[in-house]
């Protein structure tokens, strides 16, 4: 059995799910992570932020229900108003990260998603990767190399297909999966104690 984590580093509530995702792995070493990039905003939901009115309110739901923290630089980008997410160039960065460090890709997700939710960085930017890997002592000229090459387009691609084969509509979504089953652990938001009790009919409890 392993987990699959299907999120997008543009979505505020996967930010905000950074804290239980963190402690879910930490309660559970023994089941893989398999990280998903759901592309949230691709085709004609590639506009400037300030077309998405909701963000400023749903930023503040997601910091009361989680405790997620928006950054200033974040916050310059959203009173700017022009900045354009594009999830598939996020995919990319997620697939890159992910190729380099495959059994990293869970932290190297939330660490992305703190470089756009808190430095205020794109994630369309090969400098932004050059920075996320040197923070995380990974080879950083591989990274952005990736990030630039046509394996990252390609499995970008096949994460969009993997979400929608997996019936995921909504970021994030967790879920336990051993081969055709599905059990989902999350929508949106959830506790670690929450995604336990979803687990442990399933035989697996917390580490001690």
């Amino acid at each position: 059995m392993k987990l699959i984590y299907v999120f997008d580093a543009y979505c505020g509530w996967s930010h905000g799910f950074s804290g239980t995702l963190r402690e879910v792995v930490a309660r559970h070493p023994e089941l893989p992570v398999e990280v998903v990039s759901g592309g949230l905003f691709t085709g004609r939901r590639q506009v400037a932020i300030s077309n998405f009115s909701y963000i400023t309110e749903a930023n503040a739901e997601i910091r009361r229900t989680t405790g997620a923290r928006f950054g200033a630089g974040y916050q310059q980008l959203i009173a700017e108003g022009s900045f354009v997410m594009d999830s598939e160039a996020a995919a990319r960065g997620v697939a890159a990260l992910r190729q380099t460090a495959p059994d990293r890709a869970a932290e190297l997700g939330m660490v992305l998603q703190h470089a756009f939710y808190v430095d205020g960085r794109s994630l369309s930017d090969p400098a932004t990767y050059r920075q996320v890997a040197e923070g995380v002592g990974l080879d950083a000229d591989a990274v952005v190399a990736t990030f630039q090459g046509p394996e990252a387009q390609e499995a970008a691609e096949a994460d969009f297909r993997r979400t929608a084969e997996l019936g995921v509509t909504a970021f994030p979504t967790l879920l336990a999966v051993d081969g055709s089953r599905a059990v989902p652990l999350a929508r949106g938001h959830a506790t670690a104690d929450e995604v336990d009790r979803r687990l442990a009919p399933l035989g697996f409890t917390p580490t001690p």
